[in-house]
C-alpha cells in the first residue's frame, strides 16, 4: 500500500519581500553613503570620523529617499496612502535599519582608509592598522598610550602643554619594518620634535610597544641661555663696530662726565637697541629713558656661565642621584656608570671632583650631566630592587 503525503508551502507574500529588499536597499545606502564619508574624513583630517555625523549622514539619505522617491511616486500615480500605518511602520523600520547601518559603513569606510594610508605611506594615525597590512605590508606602527595622563614629564625640563599630550594620546605612527630596536626609538624620537615641536623625548620600547614615554617642553628665546643670577635688559646704546652676540662689554653713561655703570654680555643688537646680559642686581642700574655707549672688553673665560648657558639649551642637563643602601651602584666605581660624571658629594659632606676610579658608597651623591634615560637608568639603579 502506498501512502503519499502532500505537504503544501505558504505562499510568500509578494508586498512583504518587495518590503524587506527596500529595507536593506535603505541599509545599504546609508551604510555606504557612511563608509565614503568616513574614508573621505581620514583622508582630509587624518581622524575617525564621528559616530553622530555618520549616523547623520546615513539617516539623511534614508530620509531622502523616502521623501523623494517613495512620496513622489505615490503621488504621481494618485495614491494617498502616505499617513497610512503601514506607511508610517515602514519608514520608522527604515530610519532605525539606517541607524544601525551607517555606524558599521563608518567602520568599514576607516578601515578601509587606514590600510589603504598605510600602505601608501602615511606617516600617522590615530587607530592602529590592522594585522593584515602589519603582516604583508612595509611598515611597523607604533601606539602612543592612549590616556594623556600616561605620558609622563620630564625631570629638568618644561613640561609641554596638555594639548600636545592631548594631540599625541591614542595616535598611531607608522615606520618602514625591519628596523632594529635602537633605530625605532631615535625615529619616533626625532618624529615627535619635528613635527609636534616638542623638546625632548624619553621612551622605551618594548616588542613595539610603548612601555614608557615622557616628554618635555623645547628650550626657545633668550631665557634658556641665561645663566642664573642674570637677566637681559634692552637699552638704548652704541655699541663698538663690529660687535657680535656673546662679547663682554662695559656700559658707559654718554654724560659730560662719562661713568661707567656695569660690565654685561652683549646678546643682540639693532640699530640703537641693544639686549644685554647683566647680574640680577646691576637691571636696577640702567633707565629707559637713556642712551648708554658699550665698551667691547678682551674675552675672558666664564666658565661657570659658559656652563650653565650651554647646559640649558643642549639636549642634557644636570641631574644629582643619591646612592641608597642595597642599591646596585653600592661599590661600583665611577667610571662604570655610562654617564658624564661631575663630581661626587659624600655623606660627611666632602666633593671629589676627579672621581673616576671612586667607588661608590650608601650616602654618595652624584652629579651627573646626561639626557634623561640615562638619568632614569641610574635613578632605578640607585634604589633597592
Amino acid at each position: 500500500m502506498t501512502v503519499i503525503l502532500q505537504v503544501s508551502v505558504p505562499a510568500v507574500d509578494p508586498s512583504l519581500v518587495r518590503t524587506v529588499t527596500r529595507l536593506l536597499a535603505l541599509g545599504a545606502g546609508a551604510a555606504l553613503v557612511s563608509a565614503i564619508a568616513a574614508l573621505a574624513y581620514r583622508w582630509y583630517t587624518k581622524f575617525r570620523l564621528p559616530l553622530w555625523l555618520s549616523m547623520l549622514l546615513g539617516l539623511s539619505v534614508v530620509a531622502l529617499t523616502l521623501n523623494t522617491v517613495g512620496v513622489f511616486t505615490d503621488l504621481l500615480s494618485g495614491e494617498t496612502t502616505i499617513f497610512s500605518p503601514a506607511r508610517i511602520v515602514f519608514n520608522a523600520l527604515s530610519l532605525g535599519v539606517g541607524a544601525v547601518a551607517a555606524p558599521v559603513g563608518r567602520l568599514v569606510g576607516d578601515r578601509v582608509a587606514t590600510d589603504v594610508f598605510a600602505f601608501t605611506g602615511a606617516r600617522e594615525l590615530d587607530v592602529e592598522v590592522s594585522r593584515l597590512v602589519r603582516s604583508v605590508g612595509r611598515i611597523t606602527d607604533v601606539t602612543l598610550p592612549e590616556d594623556p595622563d600616561d605620558i609622563e614629564d620630564i625631570e629638568g625640563y618644561d613640561p609641554v602643554a596638555r594639548a600636545t599630550k592631548e594631540t599625541l594620546a591614542g595616535k598611531t605612527l607608522i615606520f618602514p619594518r625591519r628596523l632594529t630596536v635602537a633605530d625605532l626609538e631615535a625615529r619616533l624620537v626625532s618624529r615627535l620634535q619635528d613635527d609636534y615641536d616638542v623638546g625632548h623625548v624619553d621612551v622605551d620600547l618594548v616588542d613595539g610597544t610603548v612601555a614608557y614615554l615622557a616628554l618635555g617642553s623645547r628650550a626657545t628665546g633668550i631665557g634658556p641661555t641665561l645663566a642664573p643670577g642674570t637677566v637681559a635688559v634692552a637699552v638704548r646704546a652704541d655699541p663698538a663696530n663690529g660687535a657680535s652676540p656673546g662679547d663682554r662689554v662695559q656700559v658707559w653713561r654718554t654724560d659730560p662726565e662719562p661713568k661707567r655703570l656695569l660690565t654685561a654680555e652683549l646678546r643682540a643688537h639693532v640699530d640703537d637697541v641693544a639686549t644685554i646680559a647683566v647680574d640680577e642686581e646691576d637691571a636696577s642700574l640702567l633707565a629707559a629713558a637713556e642712551t648708554y655707549r658699550l665698551v667691547t672688553l678682551p674675552s675672558e673665560p666664564q666658565a661657570e656661565r659658559e656652563f650653565a648657558s650651554l647646559l640649558r639649551a643642549a639636549e642634557e642637563t644636570m641631574y644629582a642621584v643619591t646612592v641608597d643602601e642595597g642599591s646596585d651602584l653600592v661599590g661600583t666605581a665611577v667610571r662604570d656608570l655610562d654617564a658624564t660624571v661631575v663630581a661626587v658629594k659624600a655623606l660627611d659632606g666632602g666633593i671629589d671632583t676627579l672621581a673616576r676610579d671612586r667607588t661608590l658608597a650608601v650616602g654618595d651623591e652624584v652629579y651627573l650631566v646626561g639626557r634623561p634615560e640615562t638619568f632614569r637608568r641610574l635613578d632605578a639603579r640607585s634604589t633597592p630592587a
